[in-house]
C-alpha cells in the first residue's frame, strides 16, 4: 500500500517536514546530543529549557525512529494532496502545538523526576493516524501465518515499532498525538476550517528543493481538466490523470461497494476507479480532491 502518487508530487509541506527531520535528527546524532533532546520536568519546570519543546519535537533520537518516522511522514503525505498544503499547514501546526501541551501538562502532572520523553514529531505522526483509520479504505485483505492482515497492516505495524521503540518515553508523546488528531478531527474550535495565506504553501515549496517524483510525474503524466462527479451528484471540475491510453479496467463490484459505503455515489465512485485503474486508494483521493474542488 502506497501514499497515492510516488515522491512529494502536491505535497511539499510533508517533504519540508521529512527534511527538517532528518536535518535535525543527523546534526544531532553527529554532536551526540540525541539522547539529551528529550522533555522532562527539571528540563521545563526548573531549568526553564524551553527552546527543546521546539527543537526535540524535530529530532529523533535513534536510527531506527527515523527510518520509520520519516517513512511515516512520507506516507501520510497523501492527506496533505486531499486537503491542500495551506489546510495540511493548520493540521500540522495544531498537532504540533496541543501534542506538546499535552506532554507539558503530563510532565507537571506526573513529577517524575526519572521521566524524559523521548524526541522527535510523535505529534504530527500519530495525530496522522485518526484519518488514516477513518478515512482510509482497505483495498486488499490476506492472510499470513494464519492471521488476517490487510494493506494497511503494514502502516499500523510501524506505527507500533515507532511507539514502543523507547517503551514508556515514546508512548507517551505518541498518545498525546492521537489526541491531538480526535481534536482536529471533532473540529475543536473549528480549526478545521482555517487555512494559511497560499505563499505559506509557496515557501514549502521553495524550502525543499525538487523531489524525484515531482520531476518523473511531470514527464511521465499530463494533468487535463476533468468532470468527476462528485458523492453528491453535482460535477465538479479539477485537474485529474487523463485515463490510460489503453482500454479502461473495469471496476470490480468490490472496490465500487467499498466507495460507496463511504458515502460516494456509485456513479462517481466507478468513474473514479477507472481513472485509478481499480486502486481503491488513489480513487479516494480522486474524489475527496474533487469534493474540496
Amino acid at each position: 500500500m502506497n501514499g497515492g502518487q510516488s515522491g512529494f508530487n502536491n505535497a511539499p509541506v510533508a517533504r519540508a517536514f521529512v527534511i527538517a527531520c532528518g536535518f535535525f535528527t543527523i546534526v544531532f546524532g553527529i554532536q551526540g546530543r540525541s539522547s539529551r533532546l528529550g522533555l522532562s520536568y527539571q528540563d521545563i519546570f526548573e531549568k526553564l529549557q524551553l527552546w527543546k519543546l521546539i527543537v526535540s519535537f524535530f529530532a529523533l533520537s535513534s536510527t531506527p525512529e527515523l527510518i520509520f518516522g520519516l517513512y511515516l511522514i512520507y506516507y501520510f503525505r497523501v492527506f496533505e494532496r486531499q486537503i491542500g498544503s495551506n489546510k495540511y499547514s493548520v493540521f500540522v501546526l495544531f498537532s504540533v502545538i496541543v501534542s506538546l501541551l499535552f506532554q507539558v501538562l503530563a510532565l507537571a502532572l506526573l513529577k517524575d523526576p526519572t521521566l524524559n520523553i523521548t524526541s522527535g514529531p510523535y505529534g504530527v505522526i500519530f495525530s496522522s493516524f485518526v484519518p488514516f483509520y477513518l478515512d482510509i479504505p482497505v483495498s486488499t485483505r490476506f492472510r499470513a501465518f494464519g492471521i488476517r492482515f490487510s494493506d494497511k497492516s503494514f502502516i499500523y505495524l510501524a506505527g507500533l515499532q515507532l511507539l514502543l521503540s523507547s517503551l514508556q518515553r515514546s508512548i507517551l508523546p505518541g498518545i498525546c498525538g492521537i489526541v491531538a488528531g480526535s481534536l482536529y478531527r471533532l473540529n475543536f474550535l473549528r480549526i478545521r476550517k482555517l487555512k494559511f495565506p497560499d505563499f505559506i504553501a509557496s515557501f514549502f515549496s521553495r524550502f525543499s528543493w525538487p523531489s524525484m517524483g515531482s520531476t518523473v510525474s511531470a514527464a511521465s503524466s499530463r494533468n487535463v481538466p476533468r468532470n468527476i462527479p462528485s458523492h453528491t451528484g453535482r460535477r465538479v471540475e479539477g485537474n485529474y490523470p487523463a485515463p490510460p491510453t489503453s482500454s479502461p479496467v473495469e471496476p470490480s463490484e468490490d472496490s465500487i461497494a467499498t466507495l460507496v459505503s463511504m458515502g460516494f455515489e456509485r456513479n462517481s465512485a466507478r468513474q473514479a476507479l477507472v481513472h485509478a485503474r481499480n486502486d481503491v486508494n488513489a480513487a479516494t483521493n480522486i474524489l475527496l480532491e474533487a469534493q474540496s474542488h
